[in-house]
């Protein structure tokens, strides 16, 4: 899966056993998560309306966040970097990741960029081992 603002892959695990397997992949890389929205429970508590799992974890690698504020401190609006666990129709676990070349490219600094090009190859990595 790609698309103009984010990369994934589908898994042959359980929505459970990815969503545990990708936070420990971004903890190898230095990201905690630091949101976890459940957007099916929230979506079924707030509108009575049923979707398979999905959930958005918003991964944090803390050094390179740092380093993007320094360069760029209103760069907040744009972090943490999202990661999508999320069932689709068909029954098969889908792990996306954010794109950050994609989002920080709306910053025109090279400093950003090549910070960007840092995150999505340990966001790629993370890719990888699932």
């Amino acid at each position: 899966m790609s698309t103009q603002y984010g990369f994934g892959k589908a898994v042959a695990s359980s929505f459970d056993a990815a969503v545990e397997k990708v936070t420990q992949e971004l903890q190898k890389e230095g990201f905690g998560v630091l949101t976890d929205i459940d957007v099916a429970a929230t979506l079924k508590k707030k509108l009575n309306q049923d979707m398979p799992p999905y959930r958005i974890l918003g991964a944090c690698n803390p050094p390179l966040a740092h380093r993007a504020l320094e360069a760029e401190p209103s760069i907040g609006l744009l972090l943490p970097c999202n990661v999508v666990v999320r069932q689709d129709d068909a029954g098969k676990v889908q792990v996306e990741f954010m794109d950050p070349n994609a989002v920080l490219d709306l910053v025109n600094k090279p400093e950003v960029h090549r910070l960007a090009s840092e995150v999505r190859q340990k966001l790629e990595r993370v890719m990888q081992a699932l």
